[in-house]
């Protein structure tokens, strides 16, 4: 079968693997659409000891979507599309793709595969969403306006938060965040944050702070921005194991601090699930994220360009089959 790996730093090639082998209680699936994810670049495509290289076929992607070929387990059936979640250590981008029914999330039979893998990282965030408080007439910050922060947007200002605040120093992810539901955007570069926080949300300050950058910056950023005993979600990966945090913010503001990641929730479909549901029934669509489609071909071009944020993307989309 055709795949990906990376054969040096930032350097892909494509080659011949071995086909995957199934064993009873798995699905076989074709996969057709796959996605890249900033947890991708950061982990992945990220410069590693020489002797690491090749690394492992299909690595670093886990947004995959595509159809079952063959089934032996009665939760799926041939011809049925789904999402999968690989196993640590696997990578989506190869042809086909083993998965037992545990890690897999069923998908409508109607609309393009494309659109509906982007219900992969929205259901992520849409866990974390669960961990807020009641957002009904509250006040939510969400820095970073990426695929993650701009469906933080969207399922905030869907849940009836009074005011949502998109901040992002690129302007075309602050025009998305408008498009997603934000109510207001601030560009750091051109706006005091802090200020404009406070202007929009009427001196309150924000309830709920969502971090989804990645920064040590907008990681403290946070904290200096949320209301005294409002609730900080921390989302955004960094990219040291050690962050430097401001004591005294935490020591005056004594926020509600939820680290969130569903992948580690120890169930790691519901919540897509949940937001395939959503989408299906016309509540929220993720798909607006997509900037770019391309083919699995170009698969070094798609890496390039997310890690370098070439182009206005926000979301690439690969084609396995071109």
């Amino acid at each position: 079968m055709k795949a990906a790996r990376l054969a040096g730093p930032k350097h892909f090639e494509i080659v011949d693997a071995e086909m995957p082998t199934l064993v009873d209680g798995q699905c076989l699936v074709r996969l057709e659409r796959v996605s890249v994810c900033g947890s991708d670049i950061r982990h992945g495509y990220q410069v590693h000891p020489e002797e690491e290289y090749p690394m492992a076929i299909g690595s670093p992607c886990h947004e995959l979507a595509g159809v079952v070929v063959e089934s032996r387990t009665d939760s799926f059936r041939e011809g049925q599309r789904a999402i999968v979640i690989p196993q640590r250590g696997a990578g989506g981008l190869v042809e086909y793709i083993v998965s037992g029914p545990e890690r897999m999330i069923l998908l409508p039979d109607h609309g393009p595969l494309d659109e509906w893998v982007m219900c992969q990282p929205s259901g992520t965030v849409l866990y974390s969403c669960q961990q807020m408080p009641n957002l009904l007439g509250k006040n939510v910050v969400v820095l970073g306006q990426g695929s993650i922060g701009l469906s933080f947007t969207m399922i905030t200002s869907r849940c009836g938060a009074r005011s949502v605040i998109g901040i992002d120093l690129l302007d075309n992810r602050l025009e998305k965040a408008r498009e997603f539901g934000a109510t207001h955007t601030v560009n750091p570069e051109r706006e005091n944050v802090e200020e404009a926080v406070t202007e929009i949300t009427g001196g309150e300050g924000p309830d709920v702070v969502v971090e989804a950058a990645g920064y040590p910056d907008t990681f403290n950023m946070a904290f200096r921005l949320i209301k005294q005993f409002g609730t900080v979600i921390v989302f955004g990966i960094q990219a040291d194991d050690f962050v430097p945090i401001e004591h005294n913010l935490l020591m005056e503001k004594q926020p509600r601090i939820i680290p969130t990641t569903g992948a580690r929730s120890g169930d790691p479909t519901s919540h897509i699930k949940e937001i395939v549901g959503l989408r299906e029934r016309g509540w929220c669509d993720p798909s607006g994220l997509i900037t770019h489609r391309i083919g699995l071909s170009q698969v070094q071009e798609a890496y390039d360009m997310y890690e370098q944020r070439l182009d206005n993307v926000i979301k690439v989309v690969m084609d396995i089959s071109s």
